[in-house]
């Protein structure tokens, strides 16, 4: 199956209601709207359970107040307390978290969130004596003694004692993977105290470790932003950019790493990455924050970073990793929120506003989307992230001629395009295909191969559309079988095998394949038809009337679902000879596995 506008927008997710015998939440959540009776809460259960509904439907702003009711009923209860205040650091309801992290600074199983939003507190207050105090854990796990020891340090440092803050990190013990974090903030803490040999050995020491920054990129990559600076700020230009050169071979384009090489070119004044303790102790929580949201665990890392954004409100770094956990929550409005506090003259303004524009489309404001990105484009007419935004914007509300025209713009603005764009020349094949114009579509996908010639996305792309077509079967079948070996867990591309297998009239290889696409993607209704026609042809009667209803039953669109209908009336017609799906009398060979 081919992938297409889609995969350009997150898309909203479907509000499904949990039924309760309740007339708390469930009723709020259907009938809010509608209505402006505010909803009755009678009892401590009725309180706690629309409370942890809400919560569990990421409606913080309800948890709260439910929360808030349920305490009413029960004042003394650890567990709502503990409830509250984290809903309340959850949402960036800091202060109003504070009293009961005072209430719960006591209570072993709480203290590692109770006594760190104290210790967070103390460092706004410059009150570094008190943030080691509150950092001082009965109940300990791996996270928790890096956080801990990592803020201390740093609350040592804050009161003039580096060298002390520095033999802390020394001491503190755990797995091998505190490593990366130990050596970068031994770096960030000696360069804060003044310490330069120390400081250079120890970001130097952190830069070369790059096995351990393969399982914390942003962390390695931060790293090396702020060992770059170090050098420049003391005179070291070329070492500084001999750095950023290193940065680059780690990851191509990341917008920081591109706006400090423009200022120590041109012999600007660079900044710390860290200039306060308490931007040191805000460091550590954002470091370990986006290392374990490689993993999942979105709610947990989100509380992490408004630890760190309360120490650091302007942090973009902050602000765009929480805008991000807010879209994986589907929380477009609170996303929005957070891309609009970038200040301006962040090398993240532009993706802010960038991703600002996708949220806008994925919340149904496809007008404002399409002025705030066309502004965007129009702004910096040779960045190409714009015209892809724009263009995703416009395929989501099937205006190809605008998406195709777009890119045409894009294509005239690139002087001499490297593989870095070939994704431009993929989505104006897509706008052409879609507008059935082939002879324009498909030299576009050529031209993307051409620049980026494993592009599985391409190759699936362009295969399908040849099967579909009924035309280069060999070379669509090959190029569809490499795209698979680069991805085999991708359902989509598992689909397309599978589909040209099918197309070419080999049912059994075909119910394989399309068997496999939907065990990885069973929500998929175009997924479910494929497998129902390739069991009818092989004689699979009843499963593929399954197939075909659960396809129906999964809300396809209207094309796809007059198709099914019309499937589970009458089956499939015969096989007519002569067409694309008898066995071609050469057999198309699959492509060898891709080297590498």
């Amino acid at each position: 199956m081919r992938q297409t506008y889609a995969h350009w927008l997150k898309g909203l997710a479907m509000v499904t209601a949990m039924t309760l015998c309740l007339p708390a939440y469930a009723g709020e959540n259907a009938d809010a709207a509608n209505s402006s009776k505010p909803v009755e809460i009678t009892s401590l259960s009725g309180a706690y359970l629309a409370a942890r509904v809400a919560e569990m439907d990421n409606d913080l702003d309800n948890a709260i107040k439910f929360y808030k009711q349920a305490l009413a009923f029960d004042p003394g209860d650890v567990n709502l307390q503990q409830s509250l205040m984290l809903s309340l650091i959850a949402q960036g309801r800091f202060d109003e978290s504070l009293p009961y992290a005072t209430r719960l600074k006591e209570v072993p199983d709480v203290e590692r969130f109770s006594r760190l939003a104290l210790a967070v507190d103390s460092f706004r207050k410059e009150d570094y004596s008190k943030a080691q105090y509150w950092l001082k854990f009965s109940l300990q796990g791996d996270l928790d003694r890096l956080i801990a020891g990592i803020m201390t340090a740093w609350a040592k440092e804050g009161a003039g004692n580096g060298a002390d803050a520095l033999a802390y990190i020394d001491q503190l013990k755990g797995p091998e993977w505190f490593g990366l974090f130990k050596s970068f903030h031994r770096a960030l803490i000696a360069d804060a105290a003044g310490m330069t040999d120390r400081a250079d050995s120890a970001y130097s020491a952190t830069v070369k470790n790059t096995a351990a920054g393969g399982a914390a990129p942003e962390t390695w990559i931060r790293a090396a932003e702020a060992y770059a600076g170090f050098l420049a700020r003391h005179g070291h230009k070329d070492k500084a950019l001999a750095a950023l050169d290193e940065a680059e071979k780690f990851v191509t384009g990341k917008p920081e790493i591109i706006a400090l090489r423009e200022k120590i070119t041109k012999g600007e004044k660079i900044e710390p990455l860290v200039a306060t303790p308490s931007d040191g102790a805000a460091e550590i929580l954002l470091d370990l924050a986006t290392a374990l949201n490689r993993g999942g665990g979105q709610p947990f890392v989100r509380l992490y970073l408004e630890y760190a954004l309360a120490m650091n409100p302007d942090s973009a770094a902050v602000l765009v990793q929480l805008a991000g956990i807010a879209e994986q929550l589907k929380d477009g409005e609170r996303a929005i929120g957070y891309y609009r506090r970038v200040a301006d003259n962040s090398p993240l303004k532009e993706v802010a506003e960038l991703q600002l524009g996708l949220n806008l489309a994925d919340l149904g404001r496809q007008d404002e989307a399409v002025s705030h990105l066309k502004a965007l484009v129009d702004a910096n007419p040779d960045d190409m992230r714009g015209y892809l935004a724009l263009g995703g914007v416009y395929g989501s509300k099937e205006n190809f001629r605008a998406a195709a025209d777009l890119y045409d713009k894009a294509v005239e603005h690139l002087k001499t395009p490297d593989k870095g764009d070939w994704n431009i020349f993929y989505q104006r094949g897509i706008a052409y295909e879609r507008l059935k114009e082939w002879p324009k579509a498909e030299p576009n996908f050529r031209k993307a191969l051409e620049l980026n010639p494993d592009q599985p996305q391409v190759m699936n792309y362009l295969g399908y559309s040849w099967v579909d077509r009924g035309e280069n079967y060999k070379e669509a079948l090959a190029m569809i079988q490499k795209a698979v070996d680069l991805r085999p867990s991708d359902g989509y591309i598992v689909d397309s095998l599978g589909w040209a297998y099918f197309k070419l009239g080999r049912y059994d290889d075909a119910v394989r394949e399309l068997e496999r696409a939907v065990s990885l993607k069973p929500e998929d209704p175009v997924l479910n038809a494929h497998l129902g026609d390739a069991y009818w042809r092989v004689g699979r009667r009843l499963e593929a009337t399954f197939q075909w209803s659960t396809a129906r039953d999964l809300k396809p669109d209207p094309d796809v679902l007059a198709e099914v209908q019309k499937k589970l009336a009458d089956g499939l017609p015969p096989i007519e000879p002569n067409t694309a799906q008898e066995t071609p009398k050469t057999k198309p060979q699959p492509a060898p596995s891709p080297k590498g």
